[in-house]
């Protein structure tokens, strides 16, 4: 059983018994046979829990609980497929009370036969023999498994951390270093540091930090520096400790005072040891080195630093950020991939005892290879280097080539252990999240809030405090960061991957429950995965690559992962008429890119979706059924330039997070029924259509709004509606464009309407960015210019053509980007802008462009008054197409 498979199961088994309190059983109340058999799934529960511990650890050994953990994990899945059956069934039978209540005249029509009996009874589909005959499959495979729990000896126990699990303690390094081998790399580095070391400019202690992920080299560039001969010469002392894992200020300081004295006596208190330190080091100039540190504790850091003074340098190596935050880095040291000739060079030195291959040319081509593969990790070129020492044979070289790091019969070094330690230490819900990173491809760059959403589909983002959505999310993505399991991608530093090694990782922990189709082999899959992606760079990749899925009937993603090589892609309506109504458990269906135009009505089979991609496909229209995926909670629709209307049941969609229809400008309107969608957080466009006016009041209810919104349509809107609107009270709304139709010239539209709607959009005062465009009024609303903005980074106002004068938006403390474009009736920029009596304006602003101001004759830069334009920010001005 994968590694996985326990951070899921724990998972799962926490969250199971949840589900099954009171709102199932309830809905189910009127149902004896059924209730009965999950009162029983409930009891079972916390027996089964119990032993989860002792079975993980036993399984190293013993395979028959190695299954038995395996048969656990694909029950729980099919436990919680069930379950999410019947909450979807209670939603829709909620919705459909609500709705009849609102029209009482349609109630026959809106709610089925079957529940419109005398007392309330859960519908037909939901209780037929087939219902209850998995029911009772799951409650016979739940007792079988407790009856073999008793039988293979599992009982309770705490779990004993690493050792325990079988694994021996690793060898910690020390400060001596290898004489016999050459070190290169990471010389910008060292200088670095020895500068910082010797240089007296700090008022009291001195912290250096190393960061990076396991086997990158920081133990070592600690070494090069605390070895450096003039480091001897700039300090009186000078203790390294291997911190690791255990974080125990009476140990480390013990161990500090012995290599001060090496008679020092042993003291378990940490007052007198500390005190002892303290006047040993007064006067002195102290060099220490605390190798690996991994407690995040700053109460603890704060306790260990206090003997220290300011002849103190301390330089710490951890693989977590947060370490190097809280030791209050002077400087902080984020180590990246080596050079492939840095890796080289190493790999050499260990397989051949040379710096190089030129008197081993036989190996030269097939070693390279072999250090491309290690993607500029130092220990990872070490490692395999050792391993090939005494090896002369070059089959034998071809054959660690081809090999996984984590399939090679010996790891001299330690490398898989340095790598799977992390992965130890992360807590359960960041095990799960991490390896099910495992379905993406190397060198695969992804968007934080691209894992996110696919997290919170799959249930992962659960928490017990109050952090929700995104929140919960971004803390999750940002720990593993900080942890180095994602680094920031050199290409692009909006996007993340993950080292070729860490997707190795992930992979091996993930075990079979995540797989991916990539290239051109024919692949087969366990009936036990449960996450796929795919990359297929076929532009019209054949329906036989795809056979693998219908193994996976249980699957619960589809992710279709872009290509680079092709914009569109074919897919054969097999799939959508055959393959996916299959996978009727999937939580993911991802089809972005695909030259799709009409969507078969296969929503209906599909009930657990939590997560919907068509983004850039050609489909003009969305079928009806869409709108009976009432778990649905992010629909990406980004670049559907065909697409004419959103389904004119989107209200039905109540549990709906996230809505992006960027890019997709053919939708001239929105339905009815968004002010049902109280949980939606993320809406990329509300689209004003012509008549449709009142619908902007809708927005009243979406008070979770947040991050980027555009409201287009405007003209079609009045003051009253506006108002009703509240985007004020949109709390969370960092980003605003307000955009009218591109046509002023239309009579229909009223220069005093538009000045009163832009009155009533009066967004929340911590908007960071805002753009204005079409804007027909004569002036600006007074609340552009209002202090109240004082977060307003960004300011964007395009083609308000009637507009006479520009709004003062010199006096926004925080203003940083000011675009005016298109203002044909602007004859003078002056005092108005920067705001009349106003001592320092535009005090941030660092870009000012205009452009297309056809009648723009002066320029009044207040130049009498030495208070009043400085600018002392501005890095850019441009100024085009202007007179």
């Amino acid at each position: 059983m994968s590694v996985f498979g326990e951070a899921a199961l724990s998972a799962f088994l926490e969250l199971l018994p949840a589900k099954l309190l009171d709102s199932v059983l309830n809905f189910v109340a009127d149902y004896r046979q059924v209730h009965q058999q999950l009162k029983l799934w409930q009891s079972i529960f916390p027996e089964i829990k119990a032993v989860l511990n002792h079975a993980e650890e036993k399984q190293i050994k013993d395979e028959g609980v190695k299954n038995w953990l395996g048969d656990l994990q694909d029950l729980a899945y099919d436990m919680d497929d069930i379950l999410d059956e019947f909450a979807y069934q209670e939603l829709r039978l909620k919705l459909q009370k609500t709705q009849a209540q609102a029209s009482s005249s349609k109630v026959r029509k809106l709610i089925p036969t079957c529940c419109t009996g005398g007392h309330f009874s859960p519908i037909a589909f939901m209780f037929n023999a087939k219902m209850i005959s998995k029911i009772k499959a799951i409650t016979d495979r739940l007792n079988s498994l407790n009856t073999q729990r008793s039988n293979l000896g599992l009982s309770e126990i705490m779990s004993q951390g690493t050792t325990s699990k079988g694994n021996k303690p690793r060898l910690q390094p020390t400060s001596l270093m290898d004489g016999a081998v050459e070190y290169v790399g990471r010389a910008n580095e060292k200088q670095e540091m020895l500068e910082l070391l010797k240089s007296n400019n700090s008022d009291g202690v001195c912290v250096l930090s190393i960061v990076g992920m396991g086997g990158m080299g920081k133990t070592t560039l600690a070494q090069l520096v605390y070895n450096y001969p003039s480091i001897k010469e700039s300090f009186d002392h000078k203790s390294w400790v291997c911190v690791s894992d255990d974080f125990d200020a009476v140990n480390i300081t013990k161990t500090i005072l012995r290599s001060l004295d090496a008679d020092s006596h042993d003291e378990n208190d940490l007052n007198l040891l500390q005190v002892k330190l303290e006047e040993k080091l007064f006067g002195k100039r102290m060099l220490l080195v605390l190798d690996d540190i991994w407690n995040e504790s700053y109460s603890d850091w704060t306790i260990l630093r206090a003997p220290f003074g300011a002849g103190t340098k301390i330089i710490v190596t951890t693989r977590h950020q947060k370490v190097s935050s809280n030791v209050d880095s002077v400087k902080a040291f984020y180590l990246d991939k080596l050079s492939h000739h840095d890796c080289l060079s190493i790999f050499a030195q260990h397989a051949l005892k040379a710096r190089n291959f030129d008197g081993h040319l036989q190996f030269k081509e097939i070693g390279e290879n072999i250090v491309r593969r290690c993607n500029g990790l130092p220990l990872a070129a070490k490692a395999i280097g050792i391993l090939l020492r005494t090896v002369t044979d070059h089959s034998e070289w071809e054959k660690v080539y081809e090999s996984e790091i984590w399939d090679l019969p010996e790891d001299p070094c330690g490398l898989v252990p340095a790598l799977r330690l992390s992965y130890h230490y992360l807590p359960p819900h960041l095990k799960r999240c991490f390896a099910y990173c495992s379905i993406f491809p190397k060198d695969y760059e992804f968007e934080e809030e691209e894992i996110i959403l696919l997290w919170r589909a799959e249930g992962f983002l659960q928490s017990k405090a109050k952090i929700q959505g995104k929140g919960l999310g971004n803390q999750y993505f940002q720990d593993l960061v900080s942890r180095s399991f994602f680094q920031i991608s050199s290409e692009d530093k909006s996007r993340f991957v993950m080292h070729d090694l860490m997707n190795d990782l992930a992979q091996s922990v993930a075990g079979e429950i995540c797989c991916r189709v990539e290239g051109e082999e024919q692949q087969k899959f366990s009936h036990r995965s449960r996450h796929s992606a795919y990359v297929i760079n076929d532009r019209c990749p054949s329906v036989k690559k795809l056979e693998a899925f219908y193994q996976m009937t249980s699957l619960r993603t589809f992710l279709r992962l872009m290509a680079p090589r092709y914009r569109v892609f074919y897919l054969s309506n097999v799939v959508l008429d055959d393959l996916l109504p299959r996978l009727s458990y999937l939580r993911v269906l991802s089809l972005g890119g695909y030259e799709i135009y009409d969507l078969p009505d296969l929503f209906e089979n599909l009930k657990h979706l939590r997560y919907l991609n068509f983004s850039r496909t050609g489909i003009n229209r969305l079928p009806d059924s869409l709108c009976t995926l009432y778990h649905l909670e992010t629909l990406i629709l980004r670049g559907c330039s065909n697409l004419k209307n959103l389904p004119s049941k989107i209200g039905n969609l109540v549990n709906l997070l996230f809505l992006d229809i960027r890019g997709a400008n053919s939708i001239e309107r929105m339905p009815s029924g968004f002010d049902q969608l109280t949980k939606l957080q993320t809406l990329s466009n509300f689209v004003i259509g012509e008549g449709d006016g009142r619908l902007i009041r809708e927005l009243k209810n979406l008070s979770n709004l947040r991050g980027n919104f555009c409201l287009s349509g405007l003209e079609n809107v009045n003051g009253q509606d506006a108002r009703e609107a509240k985007l004020n009270e949109k709390l969370g709304i960092d980003g605003l464009e307000l955009q009218w139709g591109p046509d002023l010239e239309n009579n229909t539209r009223k220069t005093e309407v538009e000045e009163r709607v832009l009155d009533f959009l009066h967004p929340p005062n911590k908007l960071e960015q805002l753009i204005i465009k079409n804007y027909r009024g004569v002036k600006f609303s007074s609340w552009i210019a209002d202090s109240s903005l004082k977060n307003l980074s960004s300011l964007k106002l395009r083609n308000c053509k009637n507009c006479k004068s520009l709004p003062s938006v010199g006096r926004l403390p925080l203003l940083k980007d000011l675009s005016i474009i298109g203002f044909d009736q602007v004859h003078k920029i002056g005092v108005e802008l920067f705001g009349e009596n106003q001592l320092n304006p535009f005090a941030s602003l660092e870009i000012m462009s205009f452009e297309s101001l056809p009648n723009w004759k002066e320029w009044d830069t207040c130049e009498g008054d030495e208070k009043v334009l400085k600018l002392p920010s501005l890095r850019e001005l441009s100024i085009k197409t202007c007179p």
